[in-house]
């Protein structure tokens, strides 16, 4: 007997019959004699529907007041599912329970609409499971420690299913999704994108940072940190399809770098479109200028992804950084508010209208001239670098949004992924 998590995003989770089938999925792999925890969702569109209602009510400069009432808002889809889920599975003769975040409890920071998991208590969910109960855990949502409800973010529950599972020590978390793995890219912009039978850890994190949609950043941090094994895998096969071989399928996020995997100098194109460019210009070049700038915007709670300063002239220089789209305006206005009157600069000027395209693998770890690759790939494109960023297994770049496709597609094929068989499925 071992102990699984599943988790079921929105699409899996988007109606009764859908419900129904993953009830009958969950229950297969009870019968066959693992502990179940599950967590769902949102049922397909439902937290858009309650926050697009709160938008429409919302005060002209919301605080954190307001922040406090949309997490209150938003966790009741996955409350909803959750319950819908519970009745399910006693449809199917399980003894089901089903727990918001915050009786378990999931415990988080006060970030209300980003908040942190500080810890999870398991006694109850332990004590359901011993008892031979599935149990299903709210995804998304914690509580804080003033007893507030809070929420995790946009696919906060692949976070909530993973440190379940670390807080469990799970034997696998599975994912399940509406595709069924990790490919080399986006098969929406690549038709020859392929299936990873495998990827390393620190890929599948940098994928995720670099805009890959299939499983949230902090989640896969989450896996990374605590080794927890992780597999994505597809929600919409038959739910009565053979366990062993659901067990084995979608792509497996391994702890261990194999020699089969270091044969591939790339595996995966990323790309993400939710960027904008912040540039404070005529900014005094002297030491303590990076962090006036962004301790200001990360005061603000605001993610700040790749980071450029340019040569000094004249003892000025400029200084820009991208963040979340969502964002942009938040920025633009706080850095004209604080930091600009306070160190003097000439101007804060930005971009909506960029996207980051980023190639990953670890096997650039033992090839040079990876990047050079890149660069001259897109230059062959007529496509112009604005920013670039590297660390060890990859090389992202800043560029105009309306070339994103063509970029991605031209490093599809110069890193002839649609071709490398050895690490990805047939």
């Amino acid at each position: 007997m071992a102990l699984i998590v599943h988790k079921y995003g929105g699409t899996s989770m988007g109606s009764t019959e859908r419900i129904r089938n993953v009830a009958r999925r969950v229950a297969k792999w009870h019968k066959a004699g693992h502990q179940m925890v599950v967590v769902p969702s949102a049922m397909s569109g439902e937290t858009n529907r309650l926050l697009g209602l709160a938008k429409e009510l919302a005060p002209a400069k919301p605080g954190k007041a307001h922040g406090r009432e949309l997490d209150m808002l938003a966790s009741t889809g996955e409350q909803a599912s959750s319950a819908l889920l519970a009745i399910a599975l006693q449809a199917e003769g399980m003894d089901a329970v089903s727990y918001a975040g915050w009786q378990v409890p999931i415990k988080t920071n006060d970030a209300y609409t980003k908040a942190r998991i500080e810890s999870i208590d398991d006694a109850r969910v332990r004590a359901d499971l011993e008892a031979g109960k599935v149990v299903i855990v709210t995804g998304f949502q914690g509580i804080d420690g003033d007893g507030n409800i809070t929420t995790l973010g946009r696919g906060g529950s692949d976070t909530s299913a993973v440190a379940v599972a670390a807080a469990l020590k799970a034997a696998e978390c599975l994912i399940y999704t509406d595709v069924d793995g990790v490919y080399t890219t986006d098969p929406r912009v690549v038709p020859e994108a392929r299936r990873l039978l495998r990827v390393s850890f620190e890929e599948m994190l940098e994928m995720a940072s670099m805009g890959s949609k299939v499983l949230q950043i902090r989640s896969v941090e989450f896996a990374g940190k605590y080794q927890v094994p992780l597999r994505v895998l597809s929600s919409f096969t038959p739910w009565d399809i053979d366990l062993a071989e659901e067990a084995a399928s979608g792509t497996l996020i391994t702890f261990e770098e194999d020699e089969q995997m270091e044969q591939a100098v790339v595996s995966g194109i990323a790309f993400n479109r939710d960027e904008a460019k912040v540039s404070v210009l005529g900014v005094p070049d002297k030491p303590g200028i990076a962090a006036q700038i962004l301790g200001a915007v990360a005061d603000a709670n605001i993610e700040v992804d790749v980071i450029i300063q340019n040569l000094s002239k004249d003892g000025k220089t400029d200084f820009s950084f991208t963040v979340h789209r969502n964002d942009y305006q938040k920025t633009l206005d706080l850095l004209k508010a604080q930091v600009v009157p306070a160190l003097g600069a000439a101007d804060v000027v930005g971009d909506n209208r960029i996207c980051k395209v980023s190639i990953v693998g670890i096997g650039m770890r033992s090839h040079v001239g990876v990047a050079s690759r890149m660069f001259r790939c897109l230059s062959n494109e007529g496509i112009n670098i604005q920013m670039i960023s590297t660390s060890e297994i990859k090389t992202s770049v800043v560029i105009d949004e309306k070339y994103m496709e063509l970029a991605v597609r031209a490093l599809h094929r110069e890193f002839d992924l649609d071709r490398t068989a050895d690490t990805i499925s047939a």
